[in-house]
């Protein structure tokens, strides 16, 4: 039950107190050391990874319908955050956490965003972010010579002209790819003379119309995120435009498929007419860590005469290391590319990026205002979608200092030794199945005792010794009867892995395995976090063993009976 919480009396003396620095820095002292306290003892705090409290439970203690009416003391409400709030967050910082791209930060971050608080700089205009629009071009030129590499006298020259922009800093990878969607839009249908204004201007169906053509789509593999759909929805592109080519066993794009689908949609006349108005390739799927052949969707672009986006909102921090840029080959031939600061480069949530190859590129979607952002004036909201937008950048270029190219190439090593070690472990105990090969750190795999495994193997075997189309019918069939059991499975483990909250490990739904075209449940695992060790991986696959051995014991004599049935 929450104690009573003391109010006070509300006078402007006090509330103008709330606005300085304390009376003292020994004040403000006392509530940083407080406060750090605070978030070094929720990293401390022995336990699982989530609190043992239910949503139900949680849900009361945050039911209170009216704003507060008078001023509380600020000591209670940190007592009330560290309670209610931080007693109950995720511990996506701790090495047994190994089920999303969210997850630790270095300290120091801690620290960054207490000046970005601090400083409250507002980078849409130049009078709000004096030094800090100038450290936000500087980053935005590093990262776009890490992708573009063109030439030291264009970044000499490009760096902090106001007249253009390599790319912007945005809230996150969603508003990111967004921004290059919405570049792509607008070149392909332009302003044309005094005949037609652009779509900007004019709207979505009237540049159809005067283009010729029926719709509008997005091309782009079925790993590609959701951000993608949700930006054509956005945008008037409409969802059903975003047109899903399916991948090859390595989850990478099916060139073949696409170019078919490409050479269809463009060799309709009349009004059923369909504008690509970009392909999008993906350095580094959210489900699986792969890398599409950017080189080959850079040419496939260049000849369908479409804009050509990479989403490396995963993967593109790993251009960082020489070892990993071979994977990235071609990312140069992009027109955009998107990268999130926070997943590979380790900064806190949340910030995106995208950069543009051509330095003019985002004029086609630069605005102003009479009170802000003017038309000549060097602010960089003047090419961004946001408005206001905090100084997120000084976290990535920060840590880029600190951590630095070597240090970085330590912590890849790092994540590439434990998404190998976990893979050999499972290989190994006999009782999983990996199912992907690891690019960027991600290991796709589920639980399969051995039994299953064994009868799942031989049927694999006659099905490639099959004679006709007949007896593959049989075989397949069998094969999809067993996996519907392992789905369901694997299910039933990752929700006791939940429950017994010692280590976590996402799920998700894959059709791209070996046993395509039939959906299988896996479990996903994303080894960044430095943190965890190979005595950590082990624990966690013999408990996922333990849990899962467990569990089969009542699936059993459902397998027995399909055994039975198909045998």
């Amino acid at each position: 039950m929450t104690k009573s919480l003391k109010e006070v009396k509300a006078n402007l003396d006090y509330l103008k107190k709330l606005f300085i620095m304390p009376d003292s820095p020994d004040k403000f002292i006392e509530f940083g050391h407080e406060l750090l306290e605070m978030i070094h003892g929720f990293f401390q705090e022995k336990g699982g990874i989530h609190s043992s409290i239910t949503l139900l439970e949680l849900s009361k203690i945050f039911d209170q319908i009216a704003i507060p009416h008078s001023p509380q003391l600020i000591k209670d409400v940190l007592s009330e955050i560290k309670t209610n709030i931080i007693g109950h967050s995720v511990k996506v910082g701790s090495p047994y956490y190994i089920g999303h791209m969210t997850s630790a930060v270095p300290y120091f971050m801690i620290l960054i965003e207490m000046i970005i608080a601090a400083l409250n700089q507002n980078q849409v205009k130049i009078e709000t972010a004096k030094a800090s629009s100038f450290v936000e071009r500087e980053l935005v030129a590093w990262l776009h010579a890490l992708i573009f590499n063109k030439r030291e006298l264009f970044y000499k020259k490009n760096i902090q002209n106001h007249r253009v922009c390599l790319g912007n800093v945005t809230s996150d990878g969603t508003l990111a790819n967004m921004t290059a969607l919405l570049v792509a839009r607008e070149k392909a249908f332009p302003p044309d003379k005094d005949d037609f204004p652009g779509l900007r201007i004019a709207g979505i169906d009237q540049a159809l119309r005067y283009y010729g053509y029926s719709r509008g789509v997005i091309l782009v593999s079925s790993r590609g995120h959701y951000s993608i759909k949700k930006s054509a929805n956005v945008l008037g592109i409409g969802e059903e435009n975003v047109l899903s080519i399916s991948v090859d066993n390595n989850n990478k794009i099916d060139l073949k498929k696409l170019k078919r689908r490409i050479k269809r949609l463009q060799d309709k006349t009349g009004h059923k007419r369909t504008k690509i108005i970009a392909i999008v390739g993906i350095a580094g799927t959210t489900e699986t860590g792969n890398v599409d052949n950017l080189v080959a969707l850079g040419d496939i672009s260049k000849e369908a005469g479409t804009f050509f986006h990479v989403d490396a909102c995963w993967g593109g921090s790993a251009l960082l290391v020489d070892e990993y840029r071979s994977l990235f080959t071609g990312i140069e031939k992009a027109d955009s590319v998107t990268i999130d600061a926070h997943k590979l480069l380790y900064c806190p949530m949340t910030m995106g990026l995208v950069l543009f190859r051509n330095e003019k590129d985002l004029n086609y979607i630069r605005h102003s205002s009479n009170y802000v952002i003017r038309r000549n004036s060097v602010d960089t909201g003047r090419f961004t979608i946001e408005g206001s937008r905090p100084f997120a950048c000084l976290k990535p270029w920060a840590s880029l200092k600190i951590i630095g190219r070597e240090g970085y190439r330590l912590l890849f090593k790092e994540a590439n030794q434990s998404t190998n070690y976990f893979k050999k472990i499972l290989d190994n105990c006999g009782n999983f199945e990996t199912l992907n090969k690891p690019e960027l750190f991600i290991l796709i795999y589920r639980f399969l005792p051995y039994v299953v495994k064994k009868q799942i193997r031989t049927w694999k075997q006659e099905l490639s010794l099959a004679q006709n189309d007949h007896q593959k019918k049989e075989f397949l069939h069998k094969l999809k009867k067993l996996n519907h059991l392992v789905n369901s499975l694997n299910i039933k483990l990752h929700k006791a892995l939940r429950r017994d909250d010692s280590s976590f490990v996402s799920r998700t739904l894959l059709e791209s395995t070996s046993y395509r075209p039939q959906k299988v449940i896996v479990l996903r695992a994303v080894l960044i976090n430095p943190l965890t060790d190979k005595s950590i991986l082990n624990e966690i696959m013999m408990t996922q063993n333990r849990i899962g051995m467990k569990i089969w014991q009542s699936f059993e004599p459902a397998y027995l009976r399909i055994l039975k049935e198909l045998t």
